[in-house]
């Protein structure tokens, strides 16, 4: 399978220009991140981000929809283990120590993921963390939370050199956000069949924007997509006839200017 490496001063900008050199889109390719670079200071010392990016085997694409949101992803491709592994328990105990240096009087226990909000299908791991006033570890919109999480598989991919994801989560916060943005897929679905204009959601994180990306993946009249960088990226919801240059689908229940039959 044809493949290419590409460095560039963002993981996405990588892989944009990867792709542009094989032809392809992100659902038509794996991709690696080899390296994740880092910012330098007054432009000293930085280091670029490098990827490897792999064309898929005809008829293996993913919907673009459930694209891989590469920015989570500390290094290398993901690697799925059984719970027990090794980096699973190296995790727990650097978890611990973190929380024991910030004073943080709480419990952490280990499960399988089971939804998106867990990492399901990419995560090895959940790391629950229980206690008392631990809002402080979630942050707002769970931006600390989500610190937290990169910190710890990033200092287990530095020790093991392991591919291995685990997701730490804080009181089940993400299986409440899932169930937000849930809600809010559904809701912006529906204004887009009802306007058939796009809608752009707020910037969010990777792990985020994959639930509203797998909340709408069978919807028969909307599409999802990503636009912008980093933190500022944010998902697009179109009309799925509009975006693939189609007819618009009729819904059984509405004529064609979003009327009940008979109205």
């Amino acid at each position: 399978m044809e493949s290419v490496e590409v460095s560039a001063k963002t993981v996405d900008e990588a892989i944009d220009i990867a792709l542009d050199e094989l032809g392809l889109k992100r659902n038509q390719a794996n991709i690696e991140i080899l390296t994740p670079g880092k910012p330098g200071i007054f432009g000293l010392g930085g280091e670029q981000a490098r990827v490897r990016v792999t064309a898929l085997e005809e008829g293996t694409a993913r919907p673009a929809a459930v694209e891989e949101e590469s920015e989570d992803v500390p290094e290398g491709a993901v690697e799925v283990k059984d719970i027990h592994a090794e980096e699973v328990d190296l995790a727990v105990d650097y978890l611990r120590t973190l929380l024991e240096l910030a004073g943080a009087e709480a419990e952490v226990s280990v499960r399988a993921p089971e939804t998106a909000a867990d990492g399901l299908g990419r995560a090895t791991a959940v790391l629950d963390i229980e206690g008392e006033d631990l809002g402080l570890l979630i942050g707002r919109r769970g931006v600390t939370l989500s610190a937290l999480q990169y910190l710890i598989n990033v200092m287990v991919t530095r020790k093991l050199g392991s591919r291995v994801l685990v997701t730490v989560d804080v009181e089940h916060y993400h299986r409440r956000r899932e169930d937000t943005l849930h809600g809010l897929a559904q809701r912006m679905a529906d204004r887009v069949r009802n306007s058939r204009r796009p809608i752009t959601l707020e910037p969010m994180p990777a792990a985020e924007r994959r639930i509203i990306h797998l909340a709408l993946v069978d919807d028969p009249y909307v599409m999802t997509g990503s636009v912008g960088v980093g933190d500022e990226r944010k998902v697009v919801i179109r009309p799925r006839g509009d975006s693939q240059g189609g007819q618009r689908p009729q819904r059984p229940d509405f004529d064609g200017r979003g009327r009940p039959p008979g109205v």
